[in-house]
This record gives C-alpha cells, structure tokens and sequence, in this order.
C-alpha cells in the first residue's frame, strides 16, 4: 500500500500510532473509486481484500454515518453525501487552485488546449481544476476524475518531481499492481519521462494514455511541500507530437513557474 501524504509505505504492523480500523474502513470507501458506482459486500471485500464480515461492519458503520447509503432493491451500497462534503470541502479551500485559474484560462485561450491542475491519490493523479479554451467542449475533464499515474503526462511530471526514495516506494506498488511484465512496459514510459524532465523540465505523454490524445505535464512545488502538476492536452490531430514538444511544453513549464512565484 502507498500513503498518498509522505511517501511512504503503510506498515501498520510496525506503527504504533497507525489506527488500522480506519484505514480498512477508507479502504471499502476508495473502492467505489474503482468503476463500480454501486456495490454489495462481496464486490468491496473482492476489491478490497478484506474479509466480508469485517466489510460487513465498515459498510454499516459508513451508512451510520452518512457516508455511504443502501439501495434495498439491490442489496447494495453507494457512495452518499459525506463524501462529496469532504471532496468540496477540500477543492473549495485549495488556494493555488484559485489563483492559477486566470492563467490557466490564458494558456488554454492561447494554445487552444485543456489545461488541468492535479494532485496525486496513491498510483492515479486526480483533477482538482480543469479550464478549456473559449467555445471548445474537447477533453473536458471534470473535477475528481482520476487518471493512472505511469501513463499520463500528470502522473509522469509528479513522478519525476519527488525524492527517490518516494519514487522507489511508487515503484514496487507499481510492480505489485502491474505484475512484472506489465511493470516493465510502464517503466520504460517513466524513465523516457525522466530524460525529459532533466533536459527540458517538462514530462509527455503521446498516445500512451488515450491513443488519440497527446500531453504535457509538469509539476508545481507549494510552499508547504506538496507536489502537484499541470497538464496540457488536446487530440492529435490538433496538436502534433512536434508542436507540444516544440513550444507549447515549453510555454507549460513557464506557466508553472509563474503560479509558484504567486507564493501558494
């Protein structure tokens, strides 16, 4: 398992402090992130790897608590307004998601690309902000849509902006994820981000995501440390491999550097 906080991996076994019950009970909630908007007590125990009956006392408590709620025709759950008050409650109050708006809608204006703001949840970066340029309906990503990690230019521009140690941890959990083979193919993608980044100080993804979609990502460093990363992305046939790589990663990079010097 991968903390989404500080990097590192969640040993419970070794850390007193660490409450394990809660975090089995985020675990039945994260996987209604999974696909599924609507799930019984076998289907979260699957996906979990928990044992039903504990399932069975998260799920209960949850819907106590009004984070989950029960379909009776089905026998199954779903995610309730808890939840959503939480999600609000953290985008509403993100300040750098408020003061990069305005240039976001600038580059969107001038590069006729989307251009999203994400943060890392374990292995996928999720969009906490998403600007399109004016009249275009193209790629619109919404608020908490999550995006693997390996391949997107988001996840590979956070990847490579964290210490080595964080990136060994993602690594393995990638591994374990992926299995070997698979692991390897996404290896190969983040390593060629890496040469990237140390060259050019920005990260793509051409078609390794979506096919048809090209991108460009790079990260942004908060005051209190916290890693984000911007991405830029349009259909290929819009933008070309050659243009993003070109100029318009370019103009990305600089963007992130005017929304860190905002002092957010």
């Amino acid at each position: 398992m991968v903390a989404s906080g500080d990097g590192e991996p969640v040993k419970p076994e070794k850390d007193r402090k660490f409450v394990e019950a809660l975090s089995r009970g985020l675990d039945v909630l994260r996987a209604f992130s999974q696909g599924s908007v609507i799930l019984g007590n076998q289907d979260i125990a699957r996906i979990t790897g928990l044992p039903k009956p504990t399932v069975s006392r998260m799920t209960y408590t949850l819907t106590k608590l009004g984070y989950l709620s029960y379909n009776v025709q089905l026998e199954k759950y779903q995610l309730s307004s808890g939840v959503l008050a939480l999600g609000y409650a953290y985008v509403s109050n993100l300040k750098v998601r408020q003061l990069a708006k305005p240039y976001m809608d600038e580059f969107a204006r001038q590069t006729n690309m989307s251009i999203g703001l994400t943060c890392r949840d374990r292995l996928h970066m999720i969009y906490v902000e998403n600007r399109l340029p004016p009249g275009a309906s193209l790629l619109r990503m919404d608020i908490g849509l999550k995006l693997p990690m390996a391949t997107t230019s988001a996840g590979r521009a956070y990847y490579c902006a964290i210490t080595d140690k964080a990136r060994h941890v993602i690594d393995d959990a990638m591994e374990a994820k992926y299995g070997a083979e698979g692991w390897r193919e996404k290896k190969e993608g983040l390593e060629r981000a890496k040469e990237d980044y140390e060259k050019h100080g920005f990260c793509l993804s051409l078609g390794e995501w979506d096919r048809n979609i090209n991108s460009a990502g790079v990260p942004i460093h908060l005051q209190d440390g916290t890693i984000m990363a911007l991405t830029c992305a349009a259909p290929s046939y819009l933008v070309s491999a050659e243009k993003l790589r070109g100029s318009v990663a370019h103009q990305l990079a600089m963007l992130a550097g005017d929304i860190e010097s905002l002092g957010v």
